[in-house]
């Protein structure tokens, strides 16, 4: 080829490697080509190709052209996972309820309030327990600093306090003899409505045992009844008996043999020893012991 050939055929500003600029669609082979779609490049004009310049590798050939993204519209080519298969089970998992972690905390606040319920409960029965034990404790030491005890139901006997002379319901005293508990006679003046009864049988006796804190002479004071008539029996003073019967007048002046009119009561004189001793009342030959005995107890003289 000849210098003039190429001046012919390739222009002084023609590039021999312009086809590796051209775009998708651009200039063809040669000015002007018919038919290749690319627009006739006037002389003295630069090539737009020039201008398009693409990084090595960018271009790829025999595929469609890149379709330009416009921001702010919706891709024509997006589907909803609901559309594709098995796109139900691409979702995730639902978030947990709030009820369900809030009955849990329900069920947890209920067990803490049954166990403070259940402790409250177990300090409130000790307390009581307590209480109770510490009011029998008191109540039996203060039975003991009287000289006295007490009873499981509470009550006191009739043991004197310390400096009080001792008294009893003839019920309680050491029976023999045929004497015997009745209260079928209304009007006894002990707690229950109790007396002895059967003294008019010789032999029969009602001993009492007491303890004084000193030796002397006291007063022995027998409450009873008589049926409008007097009566009298024998007194033994640490077995001792007393020459002179105990006095049992009808000092109530009950009508004859109106028992529940003649409710009185009688003293005499007793010497005693510091200690225990025993004043026994008894039927013997000789007294008149149609007689009910209700209380007994000691006065100072």
């Amino acid at each position: 080829m000849t210098a003039g050939n190429n001046g012919a055929d390739t222009p002084e500003n023609d590039d021999p490697f312009g086809y590796l600029y051209r775009s998708e669609g651009g200039e063809g082979g040669t000015p002007g080509s018919a038919g290749t779609g690319a627009p006739t490049r006037q002389p003295g004009i630069p090539r737009t190709s020039y201008n398009q310049v693409r990084a090595v590798g960018e271009r790829q050939y025999g595929q469609q052209p890149q379709q330009p993204t416009t921001y702010g519209q919706q891709n024509a080519h997006y589907a909803a996972p609901e559309t594709l298969p098995g796109g139900d089970r691409t979702r995730s998992a639902p978030a947990p309820d709030g009820p369900e972690p809030r009955r849990n905390r329900n069920g947890l606040l209920i067990g803490a309030v049954s166990v403070v319920a259940v402790v409250c409960i177990g300090i409130g029965v000790a307390m009581l327990n307590n209480g109770n034990e510490s009011k029998a404790n008191e109540a039996g030491k203060q039975g003991s600093a009287a000289g006295g005890s007490v009873k499981p139901n509470g009550k006191k006997t009739d043991r004197p306090k310390p400096g009080e002379l001792p008294k009893e319901e003839a019920g309680s005293l050491r029976l023999d003899g045929g004497a015997s508990v009745a209260k079928d006679v209304p009007g006894a003046r002990s707690a229950n409505g109790t007396y002895v009864a059967g003294m008019n049988t010789p032999g029969a006796a009602a001993t009492w045992t007491l303890n004084v804190d000193q030796a002397g002479k006291y007063k022995l004071w027998v409450g009873y009844g008589v049926p409008g008539k007097d009566a009298n029996l024998t007194m033994a003073v640490n077995d001792k008996p007393d020459g002179r019967p105990v006095n049992m007048e009808n000092f109530a002046h009950a009508p004859e043999g109106a028992w529940d009119k003649g409710w009185t009561k009688t003293w005499s004189y007793v010497q005693l020893n510091k200690g225990s001793n025993t004043i026994k009342l008894s039927c013997e030959t000789g007294n008149q012991c149609d007689v009910n005995l209700d209380k007994v107890w000691l006065a100072r003289p």
